[in-house]
This record gives structure tokens, sequence and C-alpha cells, in this order.
């Protein structure tokens, strides 16, 4: 029995670490990848649990050896990337994976696991997407206005992606994507 990968995408501060969050906790099943990142620990983060947390050298290893699913600069300084091994592994077992990753992974892993489903998530408005940021309180103004430029562009690509699915009310949103990938249903191929 071979597991399905589903791709979670879309910009930053849109809630992609929320959904998947409890997707995860209703759905143990669930298998999800814990990225790697160059970027530090903010308030609450675990190592291992939320992200990898290696540095620059470690990350160059990791690219040189191939053993990164897909990786990306994001935001200017700061590269995050999927280890390949246990996503190949949790597949292989039979677990549905889902990858939380930036529209440039995206791309990557589209090209590795074309049978992939991909999911954008989107904000109902800017207005939002600059609300949460904001909220957050873990970038200055200048790397939210990066943030912001960078979500504008990735908004743009929405239509890559096989559904693009809208996260206005936490419940409603998190329900969609149960609904759409088989959770929760009896019978239902995930």
């Amino acid at each position: 029995m071979s597991g399905s990968v589903t791709v979670v995408s879309g910009p930053t501060a849109v809630g992609k670490g929320t959904l998947v969050a409890e997707l995860a906790r209703r759905f143990p099943e669930v298998w999800v990848s814990v990225s790697a990142t160059t970027r530090a620990p903010r308030p609450g983060e675990v190592d291992g649990v939320h992200y990898q947390f290696v540095d620059d050298a470690a990350f160059d290893r990791l690219v040189a050896e191939g053993g990164l699913l897909e990786w990306a600069r994001v935001h200017g300084d700061t590269r995050y990337g999927t280890p390949r091994a246990p996503v190949e592994e949790a597949v292989a077992r039979g677990r549905q994976v889902i990858l939380e990753i930036d529209l440039q992974g995206a791309r990557q892993v589209r090209a590795s696991y074309p049978q992939a489903r991909f999911v954008f998530i989107a904000p109902p408005d800017r207005q939002a997407l600059l609300d949460r940021l904001r909220q957050r309180g873990t970038e200055t103004p200048e790397q939210i206005a990066r943030r912001l430029r960078t979500a504008e562009e990735e908004l743009r690509c929405a239509d890559e992606f096989d559904h693009v699915v809208v996260n206005d009310v936490l419940s409603q949103t998190v329900e969609e994507l149960v609904d759409l990938l088989g959770l929760g249903h009896p019978g239902r191929p995930s």
C-alpha cells in the first residue's frame, strides 16, 4: 500500500501552520513533515517539532547530498527545506503525508511527486494577511513589508494549484480541508 502526498502552500501568515496542526491533532494517521530551516526559533517553537533548526553549513550538506525533497530561500535570507528520507518512508508505509511549504518548494515537489495533491491556502483579503502578520509580533516593519511583497507574488500563482481554499473562518477552513483530503470518511480514499 502506498501513501499519498498533499502539499499545503500559501503566503506567509495565511494560517497554513495552524490549519495543518489542527488536521494532525484531529487525524493522527496524517503524517506532517517537519521542515528544516536556517532561521532562529520563534518563541515557543521546539527543535524537531515545529522545525529542524540547522545552521547554514548543515543546510548546505543536506542540499549537496540530495537530502532535501525541496528547498528554497524565503524572505531574502532564510532557507527552508523538506528532508527527503522521512517523507519517502511515510509514503512507503501508506501514510497520508502533508508538506506545509512555500510556492518555490511546491513547484519542486510537483517535479518529484506529480501525483501529489496541491492545495493553496489564500487569505480572505490583503488586510487580513497584514493583520495576521502584525499580530504575530515577530517581524520588524521592514520584514512585514518584504513578506507582503512576497505574498502578493505568491497569490498571483494560486492557479498553479489543484485547489484553492480561502482561510477566513478557521473551523470552516479545517472542515473544507478534511473533506478535500477525504479524512474522517470511512471507505473514501485519501
